[in-house]
């Protein structure tokens, strides 16, 4: 499988890159996409995805940075024209945190969205990572007033209620699930991964943060956890493992565009151990 949203520029991982893809690897998950959050990130993560053959990046500022200007939107183009780069993102809105406030980060989005626009007039069509946190009912009137389509969205890190999720799936975008899904106090993002149509759901770790059961608490998370996430949501949906595989495989290399290797069948058959 492969970890559609991680954070491999983080200082969690310096000069542990190559021992974090191999116990990815080791565990199944054969590909990593590493997230960008502002645009000096973004550079960092475009070398570390042209350093390894199965790493892909991201371009775009997250609204927690919303406040480290300047943003440099040509130097976000110009990496997004990169080959391994395969997404925006990622941006959104986030209620949860007291700062930046919605001052600022409202500004950035609507900048961020109207220069994804001006990008695909430009021939750039990528699609794009959604953050978003206890702001569904502000942050999806702004994505549907936009010209962008609903499916190239997907929404990360779902924490949200059923209702939540049914109102993300209405407007018409994936929903990834990070390892808050198995967690025993958060029932309701469990409920909400059972909504999920089959093909419209991913998996993630969101490293360095929220590693799934068993290895809550362990920091920094790593894309091997992966594997336990999508081991808990196959069981969940009432999914032989070997088949939920494929399906999220089949999900994520058709929404960014990618390829990854397949792990071999001892590995897909055997629970993780990493």
């Amino acid at each position: 499988m492969i970890d559609t949203h991680a954070h491999l520029t983080f200082p969690d991982y310096a000069g542990r890159i190559d021992e974090v893809i191999q116990q990815a690897a080791d565990a199944g998950v054969t590909g990593i996409i590493t997230i960008a959050t502002t645009t000096v990130d973004a550079h960092d993560a475009l070398r570390v995805a042209k350093e390894y053959d199965h790493v892909w990046c991201t371009a775009g500022v997250h609204p927690l940075y919303s406040d480290k200007e300047p943003h440099d939107w040509n130097a976000i183009r110009e990496i997004a024209k990169h080959e391994k780069c395969v997404a925006w993102g990622e941006l959104g809105l986030d209620n949860k945190h007291s700062r930046p406030v919605r001052s600022i980060q409202d500004p950035v989005l609507a900048t961020h969205l109207a220069f994804i626009e001006s990008c695909k007039a430009e021939g750039i069509d990528l699609p794009i990572v959604i953050h978003c946190r206890e702001a569904f009912d502000d942050l999806l009137p702004i994505l549907r007033a936009t010209t962008l389509d609903p499916s190239r969205f997907v929404f990360h890190c779902f924490t949200g209620n059923p209702d939540q999720a049914r109102a993300v799936l209405d407007f018409g975008a994936m929903i990834s699930f990070t390892g808050v899904v198995t967690y025993k106090n958060a029932k309701e993002v469990a409920e909400s991964a059972k909504l999920v149509p089959d093909d419209r759901i991913m998996v993630e770790t969101d490293s360095p943060f929220l590693s799934p059961d068993p290895k809550r608490g362990t920091r920094p998370c790593v894309p091997a956890y992966a594997r336990y996430t999508a081991q808990f949501l196959a069981a969940l949906r009432n999914t032989p493992f070997e088949q939920f595989h494929e399906q999220i495989d089949t999900n994520t290399e058709s929404f960014f565009g990618i390829k990854a290797p397949k792990p071999s069948p001892e590995i897909i058959a055997n629970p993780c151990t990493c």
